[in-house]
């Protein structure tokens, strides 16, 4: 099955040591390029998602149902890997292996659950808050035990490191991975020695990094954060902005010209676009089953 060979692979992928980019994809058309152009997997997030459906910034709007229908949107264009933002995990422990049992179900190859205190919000942000250690843990706990696949991965996420600081984080990341998380996550690092401390602190422990432009984290390349253990790269924003800037751009182009003519070079024309999303093999499927090729079997 297809949701058993991706999750196989992302896991294959991850166990491997190799860094691996993960662009987030705020749709389904974002995804499908990525798997065109070579990523060999996307994730499904909420910072994206609350933008792209809601044009809401990521403050607790995106809801389990929201999140869970933009991810199986995504899975079902692809034939690559699908990581996923699960947030807090929606709720108390039954809600926590009810978003495991789904997450699973549509296809996906794993989840991060995080310690934040529900409305959360974007790890970038100031305000948040941090429920206690052994929230989480439970949640963990709970979330591994609900999986069915051993190749489904759970991932920890805390945001201790704004709230408190990078010790804390440390620490109630131990607790994580004890509690069974298989993948370590710590947001908002604030420098290239704080990675390093991190590093120290999970010698042996697949970890991801965090990509935010304009963030708290600066931006580090693929290579030199692979050489720290980090090899899960996740970019969560910069498809988002980047729409958002063309679209801007494109729409004041119109509002100045009355006309899209001079922005046409930076467009993908009508002929390549229905070719990319599969107009040929939805055409070539109806001329297969139409009615009227039907009738020769009557």
């Amino acid at each position: 099955m297809k949701n058993e060979r991706m999750r196989k692979k992302f896991k294959d992928h991850i166990y491997s040591g190799k860094a691996l980019m993960l662009p987030v994809a705020p749709d389904a058309l974002a995804a499908k390029i990525a798997e065109k152009l070579g990523f060999d997997a996307v994730f499904s997030a909420g910072y994206a998602t609350s933008a792209s459906a809601f044009a809401m910034p990521d403050r607790g709007v995106t809801d389990f149902g929201k999140s869970l229908e933009r991810t199986r949107d995504i899975i079902n264009a692809v034939n690559i890997p699908v990581f996923a933002d699960a947030d807090t995990g929606y709720g108390d422990l039954a809600n926590v292996r009810r978003t495991v049992e789904n997450y699973e179900a549509i296809g996906a190859a794993g989840i991060f659950i995080e310690d934040q205190v529900w409305p959360k919000r974007c790890g970038h942000m100031s305000g948040k808050q941090v429920e206690p250690t052994e929230t989480l843990e439970e949640k963990i706990k709970a979330a591994v035990a609900a999986r069915k696949s051993p190749d489904f991965l759970i991932m920890s996420r805390t945001d201790a490191r704004t709230v408190y600081d990078l010790e804390e984080a440390i620490e109630r990341s131990r607790r994580y991975k004890a509690a069974g998380a298989d993948l370590i996550f710590i947001e908002a690092p604030r420098s290239f020695e704080e990675f390093e401390t991190i590093h120290e602190a999970f010698p042996d422990t697949y970890m991801m990094a965090n990509m935010i432009e304009g963030g708290l984290t600066p931006l580090t390349k693929t290579e030199e954060l692979e050489k720290l253990g980090f090899n899960i790269i996740v970019y969560p924003t910069a498809l988002t902005y980047a729409q958002a800037y063309t679209e801007k751009e494109l729409l004041q182009t119109l509002l100045d010209e009355g006309t899209t003519a001079s922005y046409q070079d930076k467009m993908i024309t009508f002929g390549e676009f229905n070719e990319f999303i599969g107009l040929d093999d939805v055409n070539a499927l109806d001329q297969k089953y139409a009615p009227e090729n039907m009738l020769q079997f009557m």
